[in-house]
């Protein structure tokens, strides 16, 4: 039910996504979501897509307080992903971020219907946990870094054979 929900929603059309990198610590800030792999859910740092007309700091304070309930300052650009794998494709814009308020949520994508939700659980995760959901299940620019934190480091324009999609 999720795939076909997430293939009418987001299928067919390029989205522009903007996504934060937050840290608590060392531990990472991932939204864990149903469905997309074989293992029944998929991890990504919090963000969504651009609205016409919002700017990619409005997308990414606004996603924090659907997703997580945080509010945040948004920092520097980090780097852009390509994520191309029919029906979807999505070009994401990674910035740092700071949680500055608010209480640590596990939110709703309002995109989605009520019984359509894919958003199962919002954390932060250690280092060590993030090693042991190393895999398809793992958004592809965290399986790249031997820790969390060089995801700070990164810069530039990255495209891979993602496939995150049954």
């Amino acid at each position: 039910m999720p795939e076909k929900a997430i293939r009418r929603i987001y299928g067919n059309k390029l989205r522009i996504r903007t996504c934060g990198v937050c840290f608590s610590g060392d531990n990472l800030l991932l939204v864990r979501h149903k469905a997309l792999t074989s293992k029944g859910y998929f991890y990504a740092p919090p963000g969504g897509g651009m609205q016409f007309g919002e700017s990619a700091e409005s997308c990414l304070q606004r996603e924090f307080l659907e997703e997580c309930g945080l509010e945040i300052k948004v920092g520097r650009y980090l780097f852009t992903h390509e994520f191309l794998r029919p029906p979807l494709h999505a070009v994401e814009l990674f910035f740092t971020v700071e949680a500055h308020s608010g209480t640590l949520i596990t939110g709703h994508d309002p995109e989605m219907g009520q019984n359509e939700q894919i958003i199962e659980k919002v954390q932060f995760l250690s280092p060590e946990e993030v090693d042991r959901e190393r895999g398809e299940q793992m958004h592809h620019m965290i399986n790249l870094t031997q820790h969390p934190r060089d995801l700070l480091n990164w810069q530039g324009y990255f495209k891979f054979d993602d496939k995150t999609l049954k």
